[in-house]
Parts: structure tokens; sequence; C-alpha cells
């Protein structure tokens, strides 16, 4: 608690002079006594200074002491004011009560009672000042709890109706693959009422396994989704060859038959801080997306760079390319683009591909971006930051030159 403050006002120097020094030895370091000799100068004193009381007389010249609490009772309405008043004049007194004066202190004084008088209207604004402080404290608090209310609210509202349309996304995605397994499964079960052609039904079970292999696809965007959604998502990170996880990719991804390596160029290695099995989901998207947009037999590059403490992993194709327009929304959540754009005739996909590969990358410190002109194809570039060595942090400016690590060509099959 702060040290009490009063201000004492009265035009008898004597009493002006003792008056402090009494408090002083009764009260000792406890307080703190500004005097002044004129009302006219201590309005002005009590604008300046928000006093824990004040004791004036009540007669004197100029203003007098019940015109002082008037007035003191517009600027500092909540401040004790004490009004000293001559033996028997009580009906001075009981106006100086009347008017708002907290105590009055008759002459001549007694210092016990002036002391005692004093302390309790100290305490009584200290506290009315303490309740208001924790008023405006709790007004405070609930006004933020009334704001956090507020967006709890308004955030369950958003997650209720993002809920809502990822319920109603699932069951109309999962609709389609389940109808096609239903009837395909009907048409295989006619074909043994009949004389079963083999090609027929090994034709049917492809198409079966196909539509399951896009359904799993399906169901594992869909998850991972719903886990960045929910801030769920967890990379498992470890330091790998940014080269070398390339390479594996490319090698497993054309290793099916739906694409080649037509040529390949590694001429050095790079490495960084990642989920490998994420960085291929991302890679992966990113070239069946190519392919998807893509004519026949029209190559895909991909290349690895490094400029500074960056690696960055190209891939560009030679496709349509992607209208101005639809570049702000490509990684927007279940966005597709319009079915026309396509060139492989492979099925719409769930358009939840891009917002993954993004996310991926962000949580990776990273970032995806795509530049594009209609008609001349796509370029998506992911950015990752380079894995220093601190023990070679200040080898050379080399290692920070912009320059190509590696290149690979995919040809997909006509």
């Amino acid at each position: 608690m702060t040290t009490p403050t009063i201000l004492i006002v009265d035009d008898d120097a004597a009493l002006l002079k003792a008056l402090p020094q009494t408090l002083y030895l009764r009260m000792g370091d406890n307080i703190k006594v500004d005097t002044c000799d004129a009302a006219e100068r201590a309005l002005t004193m009590i604008q300046e200074h928000d006093y824990d009381a004040i004791v004036s007389d009540i007669k004197m010249p100029g203003m007098d002491g019940l015109e002082l609490l008037s007035r003191v009772r517009e600027l500092r309405p909540e401040t004790p004011t004490l009004l000293i008043t001559g033996h028997g004049e009580y009906d001075l007194a009981i106006r100086a009560l009347r008017g708002g004066a907290y105590d009055y202190i008759l002459k001549p004084i007694d210092r016990d009672s002036f002391v005692a008088a004093l302390q309790r209207a100290i305490q009584a604004y200290q506290l009315r000042r303490q309740v208001m402080e924790q008023h405006i404290e709790l007004s405070q608090h609930a006004r933020s709890l009334e704001w956090l209310v507020q967006k709890r609210t308004s955030e369950l509202a958003n997650a209720n109706e993002a809920k809502d349309k990822f319920l109603r996304i699932v069951s109309h995605e999962l609709k389609t693959p389940l109808s096609g397994l239903k009837d395909m499964a009907q048409f295989l079960r006619n074909q043994l009422d009949h004389e079963v052609d083999t090609q027929v039904l090994r034709q049917g079970f492809e198409d079966m396994e196909h539509v399951i292999s896009r359904t799993e696809i399906l169901v594992r965007d869909l998850l991972d989704t719903s886990m960045m959604e929910s801030n769920m998502f967890v990379l498992h990170r470890k330091r790998v060859n940014l080269v070398s996880l390339c390479q594996r990719v490319l090698n497993e991804y054309t290793a099916g038959g739906i694409a080649r390596l037509a040529s390949e160029i590694v001429a050095e290695s790079i490495e960084v801080d990642v989920d490998s099995d994420r960085i291929c989901q991302v890679l992966v998207n990113l070239l069946s997306n190519a392919h998807k947009y893509s004519g026949p037999d029209a190559p895909i590059t991909i290349r690895l760079q490094q400029s500074g403490y960056e690696a960055m992993m190209m891939l560009e194709d030679q496709g349509m390319g992607i209208p101005e327009e639809e570049q702000k929304r490509i990684f927007e959540q279940f966005y597709r683009v319009p079915i026309g754009s396509k060139q492989s005739g492979e099925q719409q996909g769930s358009g939840l591909g891009l917002y993954i590969a993004r996310k991926i990358m962000e949580r990776h410190s990273g970032r995806l971006d795509v530049q594009s002109v209609q008609g001349n194809g796509s370029t998506f570039t992911c950015v990752l930051p380079v894995s220093i060595d601190p023990d070679f942090a200040d080898e050379g400016s080399y290692h920070l030159e912009h320059r190509t690590l590696a290149t690979w060509t995919v040809v997909y099959s006509s």
C-alpha cells in the first residue's frame, strides 16, 4: 500500500506548522503532509494531486472552508474532507456534515482525537479506493470472459460448420466409389450364373482394385485434413539427403510402369530435416497432378536447387497451365479445377491434394508456390530450410550460392 498523502489548509501559520509535526510524531514515515495557507491555492493542489484526505479550517479569509468543501466535492467527490471549527460553533459543524464533510474537529484541537479521526478518514478512503479498483478489475475480467465466451462460441460454430461440411463431403465422396463397387460386385455375381468369361472376371476385379485404391487415397486425404484442422497432425522429422529421397521416390513411382525416368542428372547432395513420408506424399501428389493436366507423352521435369539457406524442389510440366483466377484457389480445401482442363482423362480428384501438400510444407517451415501461364504449363516449387551443420557454417559462401543439385525427367506412358 502506498504512503497516504494529506493536505492541511489553514491561514493560521502556527497551526499549519503544529499539525504536520503532530502527525509525523504519531505516524512517522507512514504519512506525507502537504500544507497550504489559502483555499484558492489549495484547489490548484487538489486538482494536481489525489489526496487521501483533506483537513481545512472553516473560517478563512476569501474562500472559507465550507466553500472549499463544496469545490472539493466537485473535483474529488471520493476524497474525505475534515473541517476544523471553533468550540461551540455546532451550526457550522452541522452545515459541514450536511455539505459532505467526513468529520469535524473542534478547537482547541485534541491531538489524539485529531490523529484518530484522520486515520479513520484515510482508512475509509483507501478501502473505498481498493473496492473501486477491484470493481474495475472485476469489470475488466467480466468483459474478458465475455469476449472469450463469444470467441469460443464463434469457434464452436465454425467447427460445427466445418464438421457438417466435412461430413457432407465425406458422404458424397464415398458414395460414388461404394456405389461403383456394389455395381461391379453385382455384375460379377451375375456372371457366375452363366458361363464364366475369365477375361471379364479379370477386368472386373482390376476395376474393383482401382476403385478401392482411389478410395484408400480419399480416406487418407480426409484423415490428414481432419488431423490438420484439429491440430493433431504430427511430423516425424529426421535429417535426410533430399537428393537421395527424391531419387528413391521417383524410382518407386516409375517402377509401376505408369511412367518412366527418361533422364536424370544428379550432381550433389543437400540435407534437410523433414518427415520423409510426408515429403514423398507431396512429391507424388504433384507428379500425379501434373500428369492429370498434361498431354500424352508430355515430359515433367523435377529439379532440386539451392539458394542460400533454402532448398527448392521444382516440378515443371508442359500442360495447359492454370488460369490466373484459378491459381488463387487451387490450394483451398475441396477445390477442383474445371473438368475440361484435364488432359489425361483421369477421374476428378477429391480437391484435397494441393491443400494437404501446402499444409505439409508449412508444417516444415517451408512453402509451396505455383507459377503458371495458361497454355504454357505450370511450375510448382516446394521450398524447405536447409540443415546447417554449425561446425561448417563458416566454410565459405560457395554452399549458399544458387545452384542446381539434381534434375530428373519423367514421361508418362501413352
